[in-house]
């Protein structure tokens, strides 16, 4: 079942049961942030929460979002035409087929917000697009890497999350696709917690070196969000559940 959800600055996202966004994919946003007149990729885009953020957020760059779930496609299809972004190009394939977006070192960035799970790692849901969604049945970090390096122009960036413990996966999918490492931040729920979730910008062809940015805290310490959460939420708030339960 469908539900229309206020964004904020008169933006609306459709959202369904299975195409959902949580935390992580907000914090993503914010965090590969495009610059105006960057042309920007989002890989297994979903309900088309991340370029909706990027557009909402001021970016004048040039979007293009990919997910290889027709249902998806076509929910964030329907965000784009309520929202009047006919600049917004959404393409339903597979990101490991060269064919889909077409190409090659045609972008500045490059965004997913991916399975968390190695396709072997827990329980799999019978659904096959939530099974898709938490595992990597359809798309592994390899392949993720693989695309992006394809896809980025020379200096251009992948940004994703994940869980903490998939950091040393990630770093060896980074640089075995000659995607250097180049930012990280651990996103925590206060302070003193442990981290639930780390951000990761590797740059195609850049020279090592990877800088720690100081943590992220979903709450303050005395409750309620942090100013930082709250200024990349904005005037909206999130109501669909959080990915992270992934």
């Amino acid at each position: 079942m469908e539900k229309l959800q206020y964004l904020g600055q008169k933006m609306k996202i459709y959202v369904s049961e299975i195409h959902r966004y949580g935390t992580d994919a907000v914090l993503l946003a914010d965090f590969s942030m495009p610059k105006n007149g960057d042309k920007a990729c989002d890989f297994g885009t979903g309900c088309g929460i991340i370029p909706l953020m990027w557009r909402l957020n001021g970016s004048k760059c040039d979007i293009t979002a990919v997910d290889i779930s027709r249902d998806a496609c076509l929910l964030a299809e329907k965000s784009v035409s309520e929202n009047g972004l006919k600049d917004i190009k959404i393409i339903n394939g597979d990101l490991r087929n060269p064919k889909t977006v077409g190409g090659s070192g045609v972008f500045d960035v490059v965004s997913m917000n991916p399975p968390y799970k190695a396709a072997t790692d827990g329980v799999m849901s019978e659904n096959s697009e939530r099974r898709t969604a938490r595992h990597e049945v359809e798309c592994t970090i390899e392949d993720l890497c693989a695309a992006a390096a394809r896809l980025l122009r020379f200096g251009g960036k992948l940004c994703i999350c994940q869980r903490p413990e998939r950091l040393a996966d990630i770093i060896c999918a980074m640089r075995a696709a000659k995607i250097e490492p180049k930012r990280l931040r651990l996103v925590c729920q206060r302070r003193g917690g442990v981290p639930k979730l780390i951000l990761v910008e590797g740059r195609l062809g850049s020279k090592s070196g990877l800088a720690h940015m100081p943590p992220l805290y979903i709450e303050k310490d005395d409750g309620g969000v942090s100013e930082e959460i709250a200024r990349i939420y904005g005037e909206y708030y999130i109501e669909s559940g959080d990915k992270n339960e992934r």
